[in-house]
């Protein structure tokens, strides 16, 4: 696989952050937390937007009392599962911020049971991919002219599939008739990359400076996946994955940290990490899987999303 790396970049490299401002999804654990963490060192305003705000709320002390400004940290619910909660999230973030520079689409599920979303839809779909495509959309005039929207994907997305039939099947969707957990967390994965490439895209060809980069992790220790597996991938990620081959969220979070402050990350850029089977190591560009760099692809994707969600970008193909 062909790489282009990028020097062994630290979050020490990141530059000085002041006034800029950041939403950061999943902000109260793992990556979220780490990323967030970083960009208010860097002086970076953030919104924690959080599932939970009474942990958010313990999260800014736990920040605060790290050496981390309370000041340059909010906290906002949003529960991306409900596209509800994703219009009331950016209605509330619109009235109180004219401007945004970063979006970090990082929340996300990890292999549940079979479970629907409030409007119907499977919940890592809804999760992981629905909610996010909703908020970029909402939010998306208010980024600056500059502004960076990073897409936060995985390595499974390689071994995800997406039932874009003409029309698209709601049983498929929905795991209906054969939802396996972490096949359907592939495939919100694989979403997550065919919406970041086909954004940048549609970007591109609006004449827009503003960047859609994706990032992954490679194989980051978080509680993502402990808290909804069950069965073997359970007893294998708590005993064996995490604790013997995964490394810190702390150097998980430096692809999308890349993404988010590199002056030299550009819209369409995929970041993950350098080392063997981008399993870990310094951020680098890494290439997405064919599905997911296929522009018919991105095209179907994009116009099943605005259908399920009812955001529309007025972004057309390029």
């Amino acid at each position: 696989m062909s790489r282009t790396r990028t020097s062994h970049w630290t979050a020490d490299a990141i530059p000085d952050l002041t006034d800029r401002i950041h939403v950061v999804t999943g902000a109260t654990s793992g990556l979220g937390l780490a990323t967030t963490r970083a960009l208010a060192l860097r002086g970076g305003r953030v919104v924690l937007a959080v599932r939970d705000e009474e942990k958010g709320r313990r999260t800014v002390a736990a920040l605060a009392a790290d050496g981390v400004s309370p000041d340059l940290l909010t906290v906002r619910r949003i529960d991306l599962a409900d596209l509800d909660s994703v219009r009331g999230f950016a209605e509330g973030l619109r009235a109180d911020h004219p401007r945004l520079d970063v979006l970090v689409n990082n929340a996300g599920v990890m292999g549940p049971p079979r479970t629907l979303s409030a409007q119907g839809h499977e919940l890592q779909f809804a999760a992981n991919h629905l909610g996010h495509f909703a908020l970029t959309g909402l939010l998306l005039d208010r980024l600056a002219a500059d502004g960076r929207v990073v897409t936060v994907s995985s390595l499974m997305h390689r071994q995800g599939t997406l039932p874009l039939g003409d029309p698209a099947d709601p049983a498929a969707l929905t795991g209906e008739r054969d939802y396996a957990p972490m096949s359907f967390y592939s495939r919100s994965k694989l979403a997550n990359a065919v919406f970041g490439q086909e954004l940048h895209r549609r970007l591109t060809a609006a004449g827009s400076r503003v960047r859609s980069v994706l990032a992954h992790p490679g194989y980051t220790a978080t509680g993502l996946q402990t808290r909804d597996i069950t069965g073997f991938s359970r007893f294998f990620y708590s005993r064996i994955g995490n604790p013997l081959l995964a490394q810190r969220p702390e150097r998980g979070a430096l692809p999308q940290l890349y993404a988010a402050t590199a002056p030299d990350a550009a819209g369409g850029d995929f970041i993950g990490p350098d080392g063997l089977g981008e399993l870990r190591g310094h951020p680098t560009r890494v290439k997405p899987s064919a599905a997911a760099a296929d522009p018919e692809t991105g095209r179907r994707l994009w116009d099943l999303s605005e259908e399920l969600t009812g955001v529309r970008y007025g972004l057309t193909a390029g």
